[in-house]
C-alpha cells in the first residue's frame, strides 16, 4: 500500500510540473541556470528591437532560442506568433498562439482574432470560427465586425470547398528557380517551353534593398528541356534597371511582355522581342494608363482583346477590377471597359488571364466564395460575349493563404502559380500544376483550342526567317490575327480557338507564300501540330500548294472559303508583274482518268478566270489538269486522297 501511494504522488508531482504554467524567465524559475537564463532575455532583448521595427525575421533568430529554453512564457509566445502572423509562413503562427492564449487568456487584445486566424490558415475551419464569434462579440469596431463576418463566411467556403479535392499534383519549380527570397508571377509560353517571372532575389540588376528589407524586383527567364526547367537567368537590360521592374503579362507566343513600371501611379509598359533581344518598354497606351494603378495584364490569343487590372475610380467597384481593351483597325488600344459585374466584386480582383481558346479566364480575387485571402478562379464566356458564374479551382490549388498569378498552357495540362506551402525555399515560391490527362472522377473538359508551332526558313539556305503569319476566317474572308516569326530562330507559335475554318499565311517578300488549312469544329479537342515551312523564292520553276482553295463536291465551283488565298495569289502577281504561272489541278484516284482529268482542269481553269476577273492580264495565266498522275501521298488512306485533291501554283517565267 505504501508503494502505492508513492507512485501516485510522484505522479502528481511529475502532472504538476509538466503542466503549462506562464513562466517568467527569472533565476527562481530555473535554478542553478542562471547563465542560460541571462542568455535568454539576452536574446529577447535583441529579437524586441527587431520586433519594434517590424523586421520580424530576424527577431525570431534571437526569440527562437529563448523559447527553446522556456516554451511556457506567454509574452514570448505571443510575438513569435505575431512574427509568423506577418511572415509567409504564416500557418505557423498557430501553435504559438495557441500555447500563448493557453498560457494567458488576456495576453493581448486581439488574441482571439489572430488565434481565429491561425486555425483559419491551418484548415481547422470550426475552431477559426468560434474563435471569430467570440472576438465578434467583444470588438467595438464596426469595420472590424464587418471583416470578421468575411472571415466567418472565408470558412464556411473553406468547408464546402474542402468536401471534395482536385486531382492535380503540386510541384515546386525547386532551386533552379526558387530562392529563400520572393519569386512571383509566373507567365509561361502557350506552348509550355519558356517561362518568365519575377524575382526579388539578391544580385540583381539594382541589387539594392528598399525599405521593406527586400531587394528591386527583376525579371528572369527559364527554359524548359528534358531535364526540366533550366537555371533562371536574370533578363537584363533594357528591361531590368536599377528600379523594381516585375513582368505583369506575356503574349501566348512569348514575343511580347508586359511590365509594370512606377510611374503615374503605376503603369504597365510593353517590350517586343526581336530576335534574342527584348526592345526597350514602351507605356502601353494613355487610354490605359490614365494615372490610376494598372498592373496584371494578358493578351488574347488572336492579340486583338487586352485584359488588365486597375483601380481606375470612374467604374471599378473596389480597389482594383478587371478591364478589356480591344484593338482598333488602327491599331491603337480602345478606352478600357469593366468586364463587369459577374466577374468584379467589392472585393479586389488580381492577376487575370486569358487562356489560349479565348473564352477561359483565369483571375484571383479576394470576393466570391474565396477560402481565404486571394484564390483563383475561373470563368467561361458564352457565345454571346456573357461571363460565366467564376469556378473556385478547389483544393488544394487554393488555401486559406494567397495564392496568385495564375498561367496556364494551351494544352490546359500544366499551370504555373504563386503560392506558399511547407515546402517553400522562401517568402513565395513559383509551382507547377500538373493536371492528370483523364480527369479519374468525370469526364474532362475539353481543352478547345490547336497549338501550331515550328520554325520558318529560308528553301534554298535553312536560314531562320522573320516572316508574316496572318490567320484568316475562310467563312468571312477576313484576317483575324497577324503575328511574326522571331527573326533569330524563325520560331513561331499560333493558338487557333475550335469552331472556325482557318487559314494560315506565311509570307515574306522575295518569296511564295505558304499556306495551310485547319477546318475545326467547335468542338474540336486540344491538338499540337508541328508545321515547319521552308519558303521558296520567287524564281521559275518554284511550286506551291494552295491549301485554302476549296470546291463543291465532284464540281469546279468555288466556295467562298477560296476567296482569301485566292487573293493572295492576286497580291503577289501584282507586285510582280512579270510574273508569269501555271494553275494546275489534281484529283485523288477515284473515277477513271478521263472523268478526274475533265474535273481537275474544270477546277484549274476556275481559279484562273478568279484571277483574270481581279485584274490579272490573261496571257500571265495558264491552266492544266493532271487528274491523279501526280500524286504527292497514297491513295490507299483518305487521309492521303485528301491531299492528292488539291490546287497547285507554280512560276513559269520571272521576266
Amino acid at each position: 500500500m505504501k508503494n502505492i501511494i508513492i507512485t501516485i504522488l510522484l505522479a502528481m508531482l511529475i502532472g504538476i510540473a509538466s503542466a503549462q504554467v506562464d513562466t517568467k524567465f527569472t533565476t527562481s524559475n530555473f535554478p542553478g541556470r542562471t547563465n542560460e537564463v541571462n542568455a535568454a532575455k539576452a536574446n529577447i532583448k535583441s529579437g524586441d528591437g527587431f520586433y519594434t521595427a517590424g523586421d520580424y525575421a530576424n527577431a525570431l533568430k534571437y526569440y527562437m532560442p529563448a523559447q527553446k529554453f522556456n516554451p511556457n512564457n506567454s509574452d514570448l509566445n505571443f510575438k513569435i506568433g505575431y512574427c509568423h502572423f506577418n511572415s509567409a509562413q504564416k500557418s505557423q503562427c498557430m501553435e504559438y498562439f495557441e500555447r500563448a492564449y493557453k498560457l494567458n487568456k488576456t495576453i493581448d487584445k486581439k488574441i482571439l482574432f489572430y488565434l481565429g486566424c491561425g486555425y483559419h490558415w491551418n484548415y481547422h475551419f470550426e475552431e477559426a470560427k468560434k474563435c471569430y464569434s467570440d472576438y465578434l462579440k467583444i470588438t467595438k469596431d464596426p469595420k472590424e465586425a464587418t471583416k470578421i463576418r468575411r472571415l466567418i463566411q472565408q470558412c464556411d467556403n473553406g468547408i464546402e470547398i474542402m468536401k471534395d479535392t482536385v486531382d492535380v499534383e503540386i510541384i515546386n519549380l525547386g532551386q533552379n528557380i526558387n530562392t529563400e527570397y520572393r519569386e512571383y508571377a509566373p507567365f509561361v509560353t502557350s506552348d509550355g517551353s519558356k517561362l518568365y517571372f519575377t524575382s526579388r532575389r539578391k544580385g540583381g540588376t539594382g541589387n539594392t534593398i528598399l525599405e521593406d528589407g527586400m531587394y528591386c524586383e527583376d525579371i528572369y527567364e527559364s527554359t524548359h528541356n528534358s531535364s526540366g526547367w533550366t537555371k533562371a537567368r536574370n533578363i537584363g537590360a533594357p528591361l531590368n534597371t536599377g528600379l523594381n521592374d516585375a513582368i505583369v503579362g506575356l503574349s501566348p507566343d512569348g514575343q511580347t511582355m508586359y511590365v509594370y513600371m512606377d510611374a503615374n501611379g503605376g503603369d504597365i509598359y510593353v517590350s517586343t522581342l526581336r530576335g534574342s533581344k527584348w526592345q526597350k518598354p514602351k507605356s502601353i497606351s494613355e487610354k490605359i494608363n490614365k494615372g490610376s494603378h494598372e498592373t496584371e495584364t494578358c493578351l488574347s490569343s488572336d492579340n486583338k482583346t487586352l485584359y488588365f487590372v486597375s483601380n481606375a475610380n470612374s467604374s471599378s467597384l473596389s480597389n482594383h477590377d478587371i478591364f478589356y481593351s480591344t484593338l482598333d483597325r488602327y491599331g491603337k488600344w480602345s478606352a478600357p471597359i469593366s468586364i463587369g459585374k459577374a466577374i468584379n466584386t467589392e472585393y479586389d480582383e488580381r492577376c487575370v488571364f486569358i487562356h489560349p481558346d479565348g473564352r477561359t479566364l483565369y483571375f484571383c480575387s479576394d470576393g466570391h466564395n474565396t477560402m481565404g485571402g486571394y484564390d483563383i478562379f475561373k470563368s467561361v464566356k458564352d457565345e454571346y460575349g456573357h461571363w460565366s458564374e467564376p469556378e473556385n479551382l478547389g483544393y488544394p490549388i487554393n488555401t486559406p493563404l494567397d495564392d496568385l498569378f495564375f498561367s496556364i498552357t494551351a494544352s490546359g495540362r500544366n499551370a504555373y502559380y504563386t503560392s506558399v506551402h511547407p515546402d517553400s525555399y522562401g517568402l513565395w515560391d513559383i509551382y507547377e500544376l500538373r493536371f492528370p490527362t483523364k480527369d479519374t472522377k468525370q469526364n474532362a473538359p475539353k481543352v478547345l483550342v490547336t497549338l501550331v508551332k515550328g520554325t520558318i526558313t529560308d528553301a534554298d539556305k535553312n536560314l531562320p526567317l522573320e516572316a508574316n503569319i496572318e490567320i484568316t476566317d475562310n467563312s468571312k474572308n477576313e484576317v483575324i490575327s497577324t503575328f511574326k516569326s522571331n527573326s533569330a530562330s524563325g520560331a513561331y507559335i499560333v493558338n487557333l480557338p475550335s469552331g472556325k475554318n482557318y487559314g494560315l499565311s506565311v509570307n515574306k517578300d522575295g518569296y511564295l507564300f505558304h499556306s495551310e488549312n485547319f477546318n475545326l469544329a467547335d468542338t474540336a479537342d486540344f491538338q499540337e501540330l508541328v508545321i515547319d515551312v521552308q519558303l521558296k523564292k520567287i524564281q521559275v520553276g518554284t511550286t506551291i500548294i494552295l491549301k485554302n482553295i476549296f470546291f463543291d463536291y465532284n464540281k469546279s465551283s468555288l466556295q467562298p472559303e477560296s476567296y482569301a488565298e485566292l487573293d493572295r495569289v492576286v497580291e503577289i502577281l501584282k507586285k510582280q508583274p512579270n510574273l508569269k504561272i501555271e494553275i494546275s489541278g489534281h484529283t485523288d484516284n477515284q473515277g477513271s482518268l478521263k472523268y478526274n482529268t475533265e474535273l481537275s482542269e474544270s477546277r484549274a481553269k476556275t481559279v484562273v478566270d478568279y484571277l483574270i476577273g481581279k485584274g490579272i492580264a490573261e496571257s500571265r495565266l495558264s491552266y492544266k489538269g493532271y487528274a491523279y498522275e501526280k500524286p504527292i501521298a497514297t491513295n490507299d488512306t483518305e487521309e492521303g486522297r485528301s491531299a492528292n485533291r488539291r490546287v497547285e501554283f507554280k512560276i513559269l517565267e520571272t521576266k
